[in-house]
């Protein structure tokens, strides 16, 4: 008999405890790096703010779903007081393919105190201009950056300098 030789028994047994132990290293390097990034996490990430009192009280006697976001602290977009006005929605077809909608929402922020009658002009200007526009003109990014640019370059006009941005809040296009 040869010396290389080994029994069946011998050799299943070797890969077994090879196999244990390949699995119980993984395991203790995956908690090691799991410890270690929950650590370096705590360490750099801060700490989430402390809700205030005025939002906390309410949550904390199960006000869920009656009074909405006005009573949790979460201010409307549209408000007289930081100067923005929510247009409604604009749904329209587009000129090339005609069988194209896009739907659009702007939000105007003006400087100094709102307008709502020029708001409403330019909210007819916008349409009018998207009834204008082809597909082709506002795919990819480059053609909605485009869209962006004149957009804001019609309401400059059209508000003389009295509407310092124009936000998109949704734009699609089925």
């Amino acid at each position: 008999m040869a010396m290389d030789e080994t029994t069946p028994e011998d050799g299943q047994a070797k890969k077994k405890g090879g196999m244990v132990m390949t699995i119980a290293g993984v395991a203790i390097v995956t908690l090691v790096g799991a410890g270690g990034g929950w650590v370096l996490g705590g360490m750099i990430a801060p700490p989430p703010p402390a809700p205030p009192a005025a939002v906390a009280a309410p949550a904390a006697a199960g006000a869920h779903g009656e009074g909405g976001a006005q009573e949790a602290g979460i201010q409307p977009i549209s408000t007289e007081a930081n100067g923005i006005v929510l247009l409604d929605p604009i749904t329209t077809n587009l000129a090339y393919p005609s069988d194209n909608w896009v739907r659009l929402e702007v939000a105007l922020m003006f400087r100094g105190p709102t307008d709502v009658p020029l708001s409403q002009e330019i909210h007819q200007d916008i349409l009018a201009y998207l009834r204008t526009v082809s597909l082709q003109q506002i795919e990819g990014p480059r053609g909605f950056q485009y869209l962006r640019d004149d957009l804001q370059e019609r309401v400059d006009l059209r508000a003389k300098g009295r509407v310092s941005k124009v936000m998109f809040r949704t734009f699609v296009i089925e």
